[in-house]
């Protein structure tokens, strides 16, 4: 098993992680959840526990700008996993190897979706700017947060309503997909984790995306207690908050459709009120129950 991380052509690392490999003799290997786009597991050297990502699967994202931005990210103080490594393995699969922080969130409550919206405005805050000679990535809104998306017309007819309207800004860090099953937990410090999405972006996006999970999947109730904390401290408009959740439910939509998110049993009836009541979305309902989204 240690050929897990001995074998591979390490293209940036840490000092941590040239210890590690001298004592890479004996490693014990943790199966974890899966996500859609790599395999991830859990391994314990010398007692201490490590996650390894590897990205067998068709996604290839651009690892070494994830490795320095979580560097970048962990030298300020936030809340991230600290990375001690990226190369590529002998299969020509990217891989990243960070610490471990914990476990998945089980339960939530006032106090955990207020530090929740605080750990998602000190990503917003951090200024892209100071960060050397580091550069984030920027990509073409559409493309990106909505693939395929011009083989469904009804959305893309009510997205391109909804953009025609709206002004994207890429000036911020953004996560990209920063919800619940991507913190966490351990002895009430939270961890973010999967950075395969950051990016410069729009950070009322980030935000919209975030807001319209809970909403969809949590409850109203602690989607709000988010929302309210979140907006405490940054200013931002009802017409311009309806647009950008009118954005995040049309990518919700859309993933749906490619069977990309989980369905409880009343997951269909709550994306369908959350249609029905924004004013972005409400003339191209009708379209979007009638297909069954």
């Amino acid at each position: 098993m240690e050929n897990l991380i001995r074998n591979v052509n390490w293209q940036d690392k840490n000092d941590k992680l040239d210890e590690l490999l001298e004592q890479a003799t004996s490693i014990t290997v943790h199966p974890m959840d899966q996500g859609f786009e790599a395999e991830v597991v859990r391994i314990t050297i010398a007692e201490q526990s490590f996650v390894l990502k590897i990205w067998s699967k068709h996604s290839k994202p651009d690892i070494r700008s994830q490795y320095y931005l979580l560097q970048v990210l962990s030298e300020r103080g936030l809340s991230v996993s600290k990375p001690l490594g990226w190369g590529i393995n002998p299969n020509g699969d990217p891989v990243l190897l960070t610490t471990f922080d914990g476990s998945p969130i089980t339960s939530v409550n006032k106090k955990k979706m207020t530090q929740f919206a605080r750990m998602l405005r000190d990503i917003h805050k951090t200024d892209a700017k100071e960060m050397g000679d580091f550069y984030l990535p920027k990509f073409d809104f559409i493309d990106y947060f909505f693939p395929g998306v011009r083989e469904h017309p009804d959305v893309l007819h009510a997205l391109t309503h909804v953009t025609e309207v709206t002004t994207i800004q890429q000036d911020q860090i953004i996560h990209g997909d920063f919800h619940l099953g991507n913190i966490l937990e351990n002895n009430d410090r939270y961890t973010v984790i999967d950075w395969t999405n950051g990016q410069l972006g729009d950070a009322r996006y980030d935000f919209a995306w975030s807001f319209t999970l809970l909403q969809i999947h949590i409850s109203d109730r602690h989607a709000e207690m988010f929302r309210s904390a979140y907006l405490a401290k940054n200013s931002i408009s009802q017409e311009e908050l309806e647009r950008f959740e009118a954005l995040a439910c049309l990518r919700w939509v859309l993933l749906h459709r490619y069977g990309s998110v989980p369905i409880g049993p009343d997951t269909m009836e709550r994306a369908e009120s959350f249609i029905r009541s924004n004013p972005f979305l409400g003339p191209f309902a009708q379209d979007f129950l009638y297909r069954k989204i």
